[in-house]
């Protein structure tokens, strides 16, 4: 009779523990997407914290946007890009990287969502002709990256505030263009003088509402250990990271490049889809 009711209870322990282990996973509702590759699958998980990201990518994974897409960008050390439409279709010599699906993605930048390896993160078009940093609508990257000291990574956060300050003070040059025309005419040494230490401290204003780059423990870790691209922090959106295939990713960074970090042997997506 006691060995009956030990079992017993067993069993419903049993059962409580297979109820919460679905019900826990029910709640995270989190979107896994596979990118089935010539070298292997690629499982990503897109984070919520994203949420115009992550829909956007949903729906491309569903209307068949990736699929037959190339990897046509891979960097050792750094990352490995895809998702130009225009790789479907294009000839071994092709120039590739800048097909679009005709819009961009607003900025998501969320600080706990940085650019550690494995990250799957949005590209886009450089500051000086995006300074709002809206993502391209379907070009996508995932973070191979390297290993840095606690030393390093200040120097980068040095580098990169400096140089969004350098942009910020030239976007603001911009707009006042004209005064410095006419100034530059005239000859006004004082007033280009003046006129720059006010730039320089609207920079400076700015740039500290926006939050300069400052490492957080969480990446300090990341970054001295597994590694990544620090020094895009701040400035791309990361949403998502690989959860299964890293190995994978590690074949396509040692691939063989030519022109524009094109690989020399086609290494394609032949079809992404949701699994969860």
């Amino acid at each position: 009779m006691r060995k009956t009711i030990i079992l017993l209870t067993l069993i419903a322990c049993c059962l409580a523990c297979t109820g919460n282990h679905k019900k826990k996973y029910s709640m995270t509702n989190e979107t896994l997407v596979r990118l089935e590759t010539t070298l292997g699958d690629i499982t990503v998980k897109l984070y919520d914290e994203t949420p115009k990201h992550r829909d956007n990518f949903i729906k491309l994974v569903k209307e068949g946007a990736y699929d037959s897409t190339l990897f046509h960008r891979v960097i050792k050390h750094f990352m490995i890009q895809a998702g130009d439409p225009e790789s479907k279709t294009a000839s071994d010599t092709a120039m590739l990287g800048s097909g679009d699906v005709g819009y961009t993605v607003p900025a998501e930048f969320v600080p706990s969502l940085y650019h550690k390896r494995g990250a799957l993160a949005a590209a886009r078009k450089p500051d000086n002709v995006n300074p709002e940093r809206a993502s391209s609508g379907c070009q996508f990257y995932i973070v191979t990256g390297n290993v840095f000291s606690e030393a390093q990574l200040i120097n980068i956060e040095n580098d990169v505030n400096q140089a969004r300050l350098d942009t910020i003070f030239q976007n603001l040059a911009r707009q006042h263009m004209k005064d410095i025309y006419k100034m530059r005419k005239a000859d006004d040494t004082a007033g280009l003088l003046a006129l720059q230490d006010t730039l320089e401290a609207q920079a400076k204003a700015q740039l500290k509402q926006e939050g300069p780059l400052r490492f957080t423990p969480q990446q300090v870790q990341a970054y001295t250990t597994i590694g990544g691209a620090p020094h895009l922090d701040g400035g791309y959106t990361v949403f998502g990271e690989v959860v299964d295939g890293m190995d994978v990713v590690s074949q396509i960074e040692g691939a063989k490049t030519g022109k524009a970090d094109r690989p020399v042997q086609n290494i394609r997506i032949l079809k992404a889809s949701i699994i969860n």
